[in-house]
């Protein structure tokens, strides 16, 4: 519901920003109490990165992964439960087993494996496959102790959601959340009496930024991955894409640049945004029949390298 003129001027606009992940972090709310979660923002943030962060060595996933503990917290279960439904859904596509391959492709917290080979990958590829690690309770069990366990590809949508459904039970209906792009949104821009508006981005792969499309939003979230920021470059000038294609162990090589996805929740639209990237445009459009759920934009390069874009689901025009 709108409010009227006299609802604004009971609501105090609070915006907080800074760095958080790696990346930043933009969160909006309309506020009656004009209380500042600033605190309670920060201990979410902790609590999650405590949890699967792979760049902090004391972390529970870094522990798991070195098999020190097997032991997982509430925020590990839900995430890891929501990674098996969709590693489910896109027929192993999104895989955080993964984590290996991606760190001896230099993308990951532990550095480049000098001399990487097809025998390597081969042999890391043992390792992976997220139906060779179970929960039970608050445990995992790994089928294969050298499994390496990576959420980056969900943890920031997670955090997303997690920060918005403290202020839903702090009862804040208005809001805008925003974690290294991916994004969450619910009610109104209450000083512009209108949807919360959110741009998808152009390609870029020199660093500069522009927006392709803007969007009218509410009660949404939306993740976009893509390899236009976060790319590596060989000797001979090949470009490498950060999204390693979890059925072949190399880095994703499809005409897709940029792919974003629109859902009730940041932690699904993160996750399926990523699988997406590795799965080619086909594969997505025969998903995409049935989950119409999931609203998808897409942008990649035509036969003659010029940019296109398709909109999925019924993705908004504006």
């Amino acid at each position: 519901m709108i409010c009227s003129l006299s609802c604004d001027e009971t609501q105090e606009n609070i915006t907080r920003s800074g760095p958080v992940f790696g990346t930043s972090f933009s969160i909006h709310y309309f506020s009656e109490d004009r209380i500042d979660y600033m605190k309670q923002f920060d201990s979410l943030f902790y609590v999650i990165n405590k949890s699967m962060s792979t760049y902090q060595t004391n972390s529970v996933i870094s522990k798991l992964n070195r098999n020190e503990s097997h032991v997982i917290d509430k925020h590990f279960i839900k995430v890891f439960d929501i990674s098996k439904e969709i590693y489910t859904e896109t027929e192993g596509a999104f895989d955080p087993t993964i984590g290996a391959v991606v760190n001896a492709w230099n993308f990951g917290p532990e550095g480049n494996i000098v001399h990487l080979d097809s025998l390597k990958i081969d042999s890391l590829m043992l390792t992976v496959g997220l139906d060779k690690v179970m929960r039970t309770n608050n445990k995992i069990i790994k089928e294969q102790p050298n499994t390496f366990l990576d959420f980056n590809a969900i943890a920031k949508g997670y955090a997303v959601d997690a920060i918005g459904m403290f202020l839903e039970n702090k009862s804040i209906d208005n809001y805008l959340i925003e974690i290294g792009g991916e994004i969450r949104s619910k009610g109104i821009n209450i000083e512009k009496q209108k949807n919360w508006r959110v741009g998808v981005e152009m390609p870029h792969f020199d660093g500069s930024q522009s927006i392709i499309k803007a969007i009218s939003f509410q009660d949404q979230s939306m993740a976009t991955s893509g390899t236009y920021r976060k790319f590596k470059v060989d000797d001979q000038g090949n470009k490498y894409s950060h999204i390693i294609d979890a059925k072949t162990g190399y880095p994703s090589k499809t005409s897709l640049l940029s792919i974003s996805v629109i859902t009730d929740n940041c932690t699904s639209a993160d996750a399926y945004a990523t699988a997406f990237k590795s799965m080619g445009i086909d594969r997505i459009k025969n998903l995409l029949k049935t989950h119409k759920e999931l609203k998808v934009f897409l942008i990649f390069e035509n036969e003659n390298q010029e940019l296109e874009t398709l909109a999925l689901n019924g993705f908004p025009e504006n």
